[in-house]
Order: structure tokens, then C-alpha cells, then sequence
């Protein structure tokens, strides 16, 4: 297994940044994680919510966690509020089951850590964390943004 090393971190977080930049998004905020959950990279553009570090650092906490995407925890969680307000709980509030939360695997397909951005629409979100995580040379997980992501809306 390869760790994740502040560099690629960091080149997540500017990577994700500027995809949000060049596509004119609202501010975001960019938290990466290592496998265990420990904040490696993070960055908070001017103009993103005072909430927006505790969401980011959810989404991708609540993936590693969990060893999905959070697109795919709300899927497949969206008819169990119970087990979802449980997580919550059991994390301590660090669980946000809502797209925008990617794993970043290694070229053997190991987890390595996870990224979370916050700050426009949830898919919105996730088209930039995979970003981020591509331009490092890193496998994101989901591969790809939901398929009409670019339509979403605040």
C-alpha cells in the first residue's frame, strides 16, 4: 500500500480549488484525509460558510469510514434514517452522507486517505474532489461525477 503524502495532499486540495475556480463555483472548501482519518491537506477559499471545514472533513471521514464514496453511502442508505442517524452519532458528528466525499486509492486499489469538498451542490462538490484526486496521478473513487452533475442547482 502506498500512504498518502502531503504533497499529493496538498496537489488534491489546489487541483480541486481550481477546478471549482475555472467552472465559476461558489467558494470551497477542501479537506484530505490519510486512511485514518487524520487531516493532511485542507484549504477554505474566501466566502466559504463558517460550516463548510466540519461538512468537507464529514463527507470524507464518513467515506474512509464507511469504505464507500458518500455518494454511494446516501444511496445506499436513503431508506435508513435509523442506521444514518446512528453513524452520526457513533462518529461523533463526523459523518455527512451526501456526494462530495471520494476515495483516493492507490494504483493496486488500496484506500489511502479520502477527500471532501464543500460549498456549492453536493455533486458539484464530488466533480471537483475527483479532480483533485486525478491530477495527483491517484485512483478516485467514484471514478466519475453522477452523470448530470453539471445540472444541479443551490
Amino acid at each position: 500500500m502506498t500512504n498518502l503524502t502531503a504533497e499529493a495532499a496538498d496537489a488534491i486540495v489546489r487541483a480541486a480549488i481550481a477546478y471549482g475556480r475555472e467552472h465559476d463555483f461558489m467558494p470551497l472548501t477542501v479537506a484530505v484525509l490519510d486512511a485514518g482519518g487524520h487531516l493532511v491537506a485542507f484549504l477554505r477559499e474566501d466566502g466559504s460558510g463558517i460550516m463548510r471545514p466540519d461538512i468537507a472533513i464529514g463527507k470524507a471521514w464518513g467515506a474512509i469510514g464507511m469504505g464507500i464514496n458518500s455518494r454511494s453511502i446516501r444511496d445506499r442508505l436513503a431508506d435508513r434514517p435509523s442506521f444514518q442517524n446512528a453513524l452520526s452519532v457513533v462518529s461523533g458528528g463526523k459523518f455527512v452522507p451526501v456526494p462530495g466525499g471520494v476515495l483516493i486509492r492507490d494504483t493496486a486499489g488500496a484506500v489511502i486517505g479520502g477527500v471532501g469538498v464543500s460549498g456549492d451542490t453536493s455533486d458539484k462538490d464530488e466533480v471537483c474532489a475527483i479532480a483533485g484526486v486525478k491530477s495527483a496521478g491517484l485512483i478516485a473513487d467514484p471514478a466519475e461525477p453522477a452523470p448530470d452533475w453539471n445540472k444541479s442547482r443551490l
